[in-house]
């Protein structure tokens, strides 16, 4: 029995070693106001504090996209990379890299956890002005395209931070509007859609945690905001700041005010406290994973899936254990025009398969990965994004 345990220990460490490498928090000083303190890893499955980053007494040095050099900031200023005032990050896991904004400035930094350089991309699309709550960026989140997205206090306006070539490109995608049915529960409303921060899903929508526990699901092609409900089973006087999706798909959301991490069920939007159960103050959180997409940590417990669904390391997975799965499979790959871009032959004994696909041929874009049993059925369709 010990035999079989072990290598299972090794399995669950592995995964729990990588998620806690994938979930980032922007943390902050035991004070009344917002005080940035570092940038640290958390684990986003037990709600505990580890590794810290970046911090705001860290030597840095910044370099200028637009000027294509290293600068100096005015440290004095609200426009410089270790604010007092950070509230809204997103990790990029096409470079490992974070992505954040200081909440009383245009400007966008990307830092290099593990070299601690850091690029400024001068923004002039946002309109960000220090004396207008309204236009504070406060929540952003890698979307499934790749992209990067980050959305002000009001809604007015949602930013989309996308790379060309070696230069990042800001694009203004317009005004968040109420649906219909909100109601008192507005999405600009200061009491009811303020605040918090945000996380997508594999269909590219965002839900947006506000500070007051509101949740709402964004359609970035529409530009709407539906009020899904309040969550559940936090304290009343609970800040939402940070919301992310962690290893086990499931959303963790943090407090600014120093209060455990609880995740949360996006169907019923019931709460349960983390075990960690630190107080910290966390203004923004942020993870390589997404809302409804089966992750590595996970497909274990599938009978038949692919994995990751969005690609950035050449490969996937075809994971099956079904006994009624067997012989042989012919695994094809179409792009979105319909053309057979890839064909692998795999072969299944005793509905057992664990086999890792190439797809270094493939460049940037949607596919539709196909598998096919002897017969010529189709057992499992399934869309993938490759983003490197």
């Amino acid at each position: 029995m010990k035999k079989c345990l072990f290598p299972l220990f090794l399995l669950l460490l592995g995964i729990d070693a990588r998620a806690q490498q994938d979930f980032f928090a922007i943390s902050g000083k035991d004070t009344p106001s917002i005080n940035f303190n570092d940038f640290r890893v958390i684990d986003g499955l037990r709600g505990t504090s580890g590794e810290k980053i970046f911090g705001a007494d860290s030597s840095s040095k910044v370099f200028s996209q637009s000027r294509n050099t290293i600068i100096a900031e005015d440290k004095n200023s609200y426009n410089h990379s270790q604010s007092l005032t950070m509230a809204a990050l997103a990790y990029d896991s096409s470079n490992n890299s974070l992505v954040y904004m200081p909440m009383f400035s245009s400007n966008i930094y990307i830092l290099n956890p593990k070299t601690k350089e850091i690029s400024l991309v001068e923004n002039t699309v946002a309109r960000v002005s220090s004396c207008d709550i309204n236009s504070h960026i406060t929540r952003m989140a890698a979307g499934y395209d790749g992209n990067i997205y980050a959305m002000n206090n009001a809604g007015t306006q949602i930013l989309q931070i996308s790379k060309k070539g070696s230069q990042y490109v800001v694009n203004d995608l317009g005004i968040v509007k109420d649906d219909v049915s909100n109601g008192k529960n507005s999405f600009t409303a200061m009491e009811t859609g303020f605040g918090g921060d945000m996380v997508a899903d594999a269909d590219n929508n965002f839900y947006v945690f506000a500070a007051s526990g509101n949740v709402f699901k964004v359609s970035v092609k529409e530009l709407k905001a539906k009020f899904l409900g309040k969550i559940a089973g936090i304290p009343d006087n609970y800040s939402v700041n940070g919301s992310a999706v962690n290893a086990k798909g499931n959303v963790v959301i943090a407090s600014a005010k120093g209060a455990p991490l609880y995740e949360v069920d996006l169907e019923n939007l019931q709460a349960k406290q983390l075990p960690g159960g630190e107080q910290l103050h966390i203004y923004d959180l942020a993870s390589r994973y997404f809302v409804n997409n089966r992750t590595a940590s996970t497909a274990t417990l599938a009978d038949l899936e692919i994995y990751p669904t969005r690609v950035d390391e050449h490969y996937i997975n075809v994971h099956i254990n079904n006994k009624n799965v067997k012989g042989n499979l012919q695994l094809t790959i179409f792009d979105m025009s319909g053309k057979n871009v890839i064909n692998h032959n795999m072969s299944v004994k005793s509905g057992i398969l664990d086999q890792k696909v190439e797809l270094k041929s493939l460049t940037n874009g949607a596919y539709i990965v196909s598998i096919a049993d002897e017969s010529g059925k189709v057992i499992l369709n399934k869309k993938i994004l490759v983003t490197e």
